[in-house]
């Protein structure tokens, strides 16, 4: 799996190239951002523009990050697809996420 991580002042943007987070591939998701993160930032934007397909144990990944982050930074989200944004609204994770229709919106919001 493969992230891109950009730090942004007190920004980090780490966007996911795969097109899916699943079982086969959610422990790898997990070390891969627990190894972005270590980047000092105030704010931590998960960009899942490019992710089609997002099952039970990709959403439990995504939980993982936010909970390995300190109370003090949030995980943001952006980009999601029809497929991932109906499984955040199914599971009402999207009350728990702040969530960026683009990655331009969650940036827009730093300025």
């Amino acid at each position: 799996m493969d992230l891109v991580a950009d730090k942004r002042d007190d920004l980090l943007v780490v966007t996911v190239e795969g097109d899916r987070i699943d079982a086969a591939g959610a422990i790898e998701f997990k070390e891969r951002m627990r190894e972005a993160i270590e980047t000092e930032s105030e704010r931590v934007i998960l960009d899942l523009s490019n992710v089609v397909f997002l099952d039970s144990s990709g959403l439990g990944a995504v939980v993982a990050v936010m909970k390995l982050l300190s109370p003090a930074r949030k995980l943001e989200l952006s980009g999601l697809t029809p497929t991932v944004a109906k499984v955040f609204r199914l599971t009402r994770m999207d009350s728990v996420f702040l969530i960026h229709p683009t990655l331009t919106d969650g940036l827009r919001k730093a300025s």
